[in-house]
């Protein structure tokens, strides 16, 4: 029994691998030119989808954000994307974003994630981490919409909400729990 765990762990690492591998490296500026204008493409589709996301982004101390996150899988899957910090409406820093899952999955999925940090202290806490987990540096309460497009007054409250999308609009049933976070250090 022990050696299934340690295979499954051992395919988990390679797809992610195989995931890192296939993504674009974004260590020159015209790179790091075009990650900011998908992040701000990421954002106006967000606010078509949501005014109400428009509105606490508005308030939030900073929000991070992943145009392309790409994940698959057969059985045993990965997660990759690369985004940016936003502050004060410029971008303060670069990262990337990883998981991996173990159940039944079959395919190949492009989504967009955002994560709004709504207060100064979970913002420098998070920035201050080398390698942030969802679930254990910070809980994302994952938004989703009720009647007219608002978001629930209870996860409005919370110090991290978090946004997962695509084009056709809001995903739900996601979460951004187990992944990790970590800045893309300038080459």
């Amino acid at each position: 029994m022990r050696d299934t765990g340690t295979l499954i762990r051992t395919v988990a690492v390679l797809f992610t691998l195989l995931l890192l591998a296939a993504a674009p490296a974004r260590s020159s500026s015209s790179s790091r030119e075009q990650l900011d204008a998908e992040v701000s493409e990421a954002i106006s589709t967000l606010y078509r989808h949501s005014s109400a996301a428009k509105d606490l982004a508005g308030r939030s101390a900073g929000m991070l954000v992943f145009p392309r996150v790409i994940k698959g899988g057969i059985g045993i899957g990965g997660e990759y994307g690369e985004g940016a910090l936003r502050v004060g409406g410029r971008t303060v820093g670069y990262y990337n974003i990883v998981s991996g899952s173990i159940g039944f999955q079959l395919g190949l999925q492009r989504k967009s994630e955002v994560i709004l940090f709504m207060n100064r202290r979970e913002l420098d806490k998070f920035r201050r981490r080398d390698g942030w987990k969802a679930g254990v540096d910070g809980s994302v309460a994952l938004a989703t919409l009720g009647a007219g497009g608002k978001i629930d007054t209870e996860t409005a409250k919370k110090p991290i909400i978090g946004f997962i999308y695509s084009n056709q609009g809001l995903m739900y049933n996601l979460t951004f729990e187990g992944s990790k976070i970590s800045e893309i250090r300038k080459r």
